[in-house]
This record gives structure tokens, C-alpha cells and sequence, in this order.
């Protein structure tokens, strides 16, 4: 059984940085995604990274104010934020993927394991 847990998550004004980081064990064999879900809104997809680091992907909404990155030597994988706006307000999921392909990154169902979720709030 794989367990995902993250952390970072916290209030921020608008503007601001934030680092999530996200321990699974078992890591270097899975691909990571971050998913994120605000008050009222389904879940939805934020950026993910295959299981070598080779390839990541964004929703356009967060491309070039977020990167995700990991340290497979430390099982970790890490959701930097910049440039912090209002409507990134939610609750953030680190998942684990066994397999991600450019057609199903996106996709929650997709993943097999799932932490319990960070609240990222930022105030404007």
C-alpha cells in the first residue's frame, strides 16, 4: 500500500510564493500529479510529473507560475507556486500514478493513490 501525505499548504496574500511537498512511499516507481479542489468546484487537475522526472504537465491556468519537481532520492515530490492569485484557493491533492501517459495525465481516475489534501488560501 502506498501512502501519500503532503504538506506546505497555508494562508498567503496574493502575489506570494507557497511550496507543497508530497512523501509517498514507494515513490520512484510512480508518476506524481497535484490535483486541487475549490469550495463548490470538482476536483481538478494541476500539474503532474512522470515517474524519471522526464516529463511534466500544467493546466493553463498555472503554467509559468507553478513547477513540479521531485527528489526521488528523498520520495518526494514538490508543487513550487508563485505569483499566488485569489482563484488558486482550494483544497491541493498529491496522487500517485503506476502509469501516465500524455493522453491521461489529467485525469483523476487515472490515479491510484491520493493524500488527504493541503489548504492553500490566498487572500487578495
Amino acid at each position: 500500500q502506498v501512502q501519500v501525505l503532503e504538506s506546505g499548504g497555508g494562508l498567503v496574500q496574493a502575489g506570494d510564493s507557497l511550496r507543497l511537498s508530497c512523501a509517498a512511499s514507494g515513490f520512484s516507481t510512480f508518476s506524481m500529479g497535484w490535483f486541487r479542489q475549490a469550495p463548490g468546484k470538482e476536483r481538478e487537475f494541476v500539474a503532474a510529473v512522470t515517474w524519471n522526472g522526464g516529463s511534466t504537465y500544467y493546466v493553463d491556468s498555472v503554467k509559468g507560475r507553478f513547477t513540479i519537481s521531485r527528489d526521488n532520492a528523498k520520495n518526494t515530490v514538490y508543487l513550487q507556486m508563485n505569483s499566488l492569485k485569489p482563484e488558486d484557493t482550494a483544497v491541493y491533492y498529491c496522487a500517485a500514478a503506476r502509469v501516465l501517459t500524455t493522453t491521461n495525465y489529467q485525469y483523476a481516475y487515472q490515479y491510484d493513490y491520493w493524500g488527504q489534501g493541503t489548504q492553500v488560501t490566498v487572500s487578495s
